[in-house]
């Protein structure tokens, strides 16, 4: 008695390279710590037991630039702190990939002075807006759900 006659006629699994890039890329992202106000708060909930971004390939949150490949803008960005916001996404490896979290990271919230950024956007390239003052976790992992599908279109001739 065979291999084949007690595993019966599974057939061939196949899948193309670039979909097995896409969505290893998709399910080992790595945040990167980047918490500059209340809705850091909220990024650490969605990071808790009661939302468990693990269950998306988010193990932990990095505080290197250099091991992570999300970047998650959560809060005001002011005008000293951006500088260090672009060299910090200067560091990361690509492909790597935004998420501004929340109304003061999208476009400066209620904070329309000259001291807060109006809108993350003017220093890196956002892919991905979670609305809310601060957002809520669901929010969040919905941002985090669209960036995925994002990714899963991408194709690996973009990154050569």
């Amino acid at each position: 008695m065979g291999v084949e006659q007690k595993l019966g006629d599974m057939g061939i699994v196949t899948v193309s390279l670039e979909k097995a890039v896409d969505w290893a890329r998709t399910n080992s992202m790595w945040p990167m710590l980047f918490g500059l106000a209340c809705c850091a708060i909220e990024m650490m909930a969605a990071q808790a037991s009661s939302y468990d971004m693990s269950r998306f390939g988010m193990e932990l949150m990095r505080a290197s630039p250099r091991q992570s490949d999300l970047m998650i803008v959560a809060g005001r960005v002011s005008r000293k702190m951006a500088p260090v916001v672009r060299r910090l996404y200067d560091q990361m490896p690509d492909p790597k990939w935004v998420i501004a979290m929340g109304d003061c990271a999208s476009c400066g919230g209620v904070f329309n002075n000259y001291a807060v950024v109006q809108g993350v956007d003017e220093i890196v390239p956002v892919d991905v807006y979670v609305s809310g003052c601060p957002p809520r976790p669901e929010g969040l992992i919905n941002g985090i759900m669209t960036l995925h599908e994002k990714v899963r279109l991408e194709h690996l001739s973009k990154w050569k």
